[in-house]
């Protein structure tokens, strides 16, 4: 575990968002949304196996944000760019959004993060927004 009490690194990885939360959903009800029957299901899936569509969509949806942001912020290290079911960079732009909470609650992924989009040249015009929002909304972690 890390300082703060969050699961960290490889043991983060091979669990579900339920088992490090200790928290298990109730089965949304038989008329609920694609959406919200999607997020349930993957929530009970090892977050080292979920795809930069599936982190989309649970961290578009602010679900387990602590844990999510630090494995999102892999894939962005690896492609900035990466692209989940929408758009090239669509994961990207979904973690820039999230508000200053979420970041706080990861001060060296938000570092991280700003340090990598200090290095990424290609960011695409209709993302530099985002960019921006995000850099003014971490200047202090």
């Amino acid at each position: 575990m890390g300082d703060n009490g969050q699961v960290t690194g490889p043991e983060r990885e091979s669990r579900s968002l339920e088992e490090i939360e200790g928290a298990r959903w109730p089965a949304p009800p038989a008329d609920v949304t694609r959406l919200v029957a999607e997020v349930h299901a993957l929530r009970r899936r090892p977050i080292s196996v979920l795809s930069p569509e599936d982190l989309r969509l649970l961290i578009g949806q602010n679900v387990g944000l602590p844990h999510l942001l630090p494995r999102a912020f892999e894939l962005l290290h690896a492609d900035p760019l990466v692209e989940g079911d929408l758009y090239e960079g669509d994961l990207l732009s979904t973690v820039l959004t999230r508000d200053r909470a979420a970041w706080a609650g990861v001060p060296q992924a938000a570092r991280a993060l700003r340090l990598l989009l200090s290095t990424t040249h290609d960011i695409p015009p209709g993302l530099q927004g985002e960019v921006d929002g995000f850099l003014a909304l971490t200047t202090d972690q």
